[in-house]
């Protein structure tokens, strides 16, 4: 296990921590993304801080950040790039889109035309863009953030499934406890410590960090216990779309970040555990008869989890 890399994880958390209070959890499975160069889905209320925690985790590492604020006449042109003809040489040439950054937020990603959602397709799966035929690279690491809030839908454009199985995980912040908005308030005295937040790492160190990840050794009993669990989401009666293959590569790449985070070089049952909903939830579409008996696509995960006997 490479000490610096620990060490320079801890260095991360604790530095969002100085925008983030009392979100340790949400900042820890942020990190654990970024290891793992998945794309997060942020669902939650205005006003908690998601954008604040993509621009800190941006800052920590010192990436490139880009935000784009999604809206109704928003194009997919204006997200990949186009080609504009030039004059004096006689060329198309390529004139950069918003994404091409390494740290992406795209703000309120329901908000705009299933259209200009489709054009973030090949970049989350491939990390290219293809504009007139020409393909064009982002800059590395790579990741998206996209924040929705998920309870006013007016004006809005649910994202399909095709899409969701796109985010390596969903995760919320939910309201600070009383002593922690106290806390926050102190700390935003005299200005947004967002503003004064210096990286403690760069993009190098974080990439080192992700090839790392894939070295952690996962025993073939956890191999099959993740595709149980896996398989037990679509075999549910409450469930019309369980969890794809993508959800199996990413729960196993989840349990892979929660390893290392926790200076192990090896996967337990409760990495994998402990990755299942945040990675599984916004995967699977419940049938009506499962939204009538209040279920959710957590207490599904949760019973799949159950389900399953964890490997000695």
């Amino acid at each position: 296990m490479a000490e610096h890399i620990n060490a320079m994880l801890n260095d991360v958390i604790e530095n969002v921590e100085k925008v983030i209070i009392g979100k340790r959890e949400a900042i820890e499975l942020a990190l654990c993304s970024f290891l793992c160069a998945g794309h997060v889905l942020i669902e939650d209320m205005p006003g908690v801080g998601k954008t604040s925690l993509v621009s800190a985790m941006a800052k920590s590492f010192d990436c490139s950040f880009r935000r784009i604020q999604f809206t109704p006449d928003i194009l997919p042109s204006d997200i990949t790039g186009f080609s504009m003809y030039n004059q004096k040489t006689g060329d198309f040439e390529y004139h950069q889109g918003a994404i091409m950054s390494q740290i992406i937020l795209a703000d309120e990603i329901n908000r705009t035309s299933p259209k200009t959602q489709s054009s973030l397709l090949e970049v989350m799966e491939e990390n290219q863009v293809t504009v007139d035929g020409e393909t064009y690279n982002v800059p590395q690491p790579f990741i998206v953030f996209a924040t929705q809030n998920p309870i006013e839908y007016l004006g809005t454009y649910p994202l399909p499934e095709a899409q969701l199985d796109r985010f390596f995980m969903r995760i919320s912040l939910g309201y600070p406890a009383a002593d922690e908005e106290s806390n926050m308030l102190s700390r935003f005295k005299e200005s947004n410590p967002i503003k004064t937040l210096q990286a403690v790492a760069n993009s190098a160190s974080l990439i080192e960090a992700q090839e790392l990840v894939t070295k952690i050794h996962v025993d073939e009993k956890i191999n099959k216990y993740i595709v149980a669990i896996v398989r037990a989401t679509r075999e549910s009666v409450d469930v019309a779309l369980g969890g794809s293959p993508r959800a199996s590569l990413c729960l196993y790449r989840a349990a892979q970040a929660w390893a290392l985070y926790n200076q192990r070089d090896f996967v337990m049952p409760d990495d994998v555990i402990k990755m299942a909903v945040p990675v599984m939830e916004h995967r699977l579409v419940l049938k009506q008869e499962a939204r009538l008996k209040r279920l959710t696509s957590k207490d599904v995960v949760e019973a799949a989890v159950k389900s399953v006997r964890a490997p000695l």
